[in-house]
């Protein structure tokens, strides 16, 4: 029995009003976000990184005010640690603003009050076991954990409360 000619299925689309049409191509598109959100919300998490780098590139600052001349130190490994570093940082914040509000979109958040629980999910899902492995077995210091899983928290939760009070739906009549 197909799924189009099942009329539990077809009653329920029918009696919310929706055409059942099937899908006949294979492709995924990716669910539309507004540019200006993405943008912005990069902005935001890539602050955040660049503020638990900051000893990173500290250091690097310090070593290129070192270095004989420019050329010097832009061959060196602490500049080329520090552009990567760097590049990464934003490439992974702009891919993590997409994300989050893909999923704003998705599942349909308008209030804060969701759009923290959405962040928090997001937060326990990728950060949480991590942060117990480094706890319980490798045994690293509670205050460096703390104060990366600070920041995780301010990548997750604060950008979807963010990107929720900028909006991320590109036409918001739909």
């Amino acid at each position: 029995m197909s799924l189009h000619s099942n009329p539990v299925y077809t009653t329920a689309l029918i009696s919310r009003g929706r055409e059942i049409k099937p899908c006949t191509n294979s492709f995924i598109r990716p669910s539309p976000v507004k540019p200006s959100a993405i943008a912005l919300g990069t902005v935001f998490n890539h602050g955040i990184e660049l503020a638990v780098m900051t000893p990173l590139f500290g250091e690097t600052y310090r070593r290129a005010k070192i270095a004989n001349s420019s050329e010097e130190f832009v061959k060196s490994k602490e500049a080329a640690s520090a552009a990567v570093a760097w590049g990464t940082s934003l490439v992974g914040s702009a891919l993590q603003s997409y994300g989050v509000g893909a999923l704003i979109n998705a599942t349909g958040t308008l209030s804060y009050k969701g759009a923290t629980y959405l962040g928090a999910l997001i937060y326990m899902a990728t950060a949480a076991p991590t942060y117990l492995t480094q706890l319980l077995s490798e045994k690293r210091p509670v205050d460096t954990v703390a104060v990366s899983a600070t920041a995780k928290a301010f990548e997750t939760i604060g950008l979807s409360i963010f990107l929720t009070w900028w909006g991320t739906r590109t036409n918001p009549f739909n």
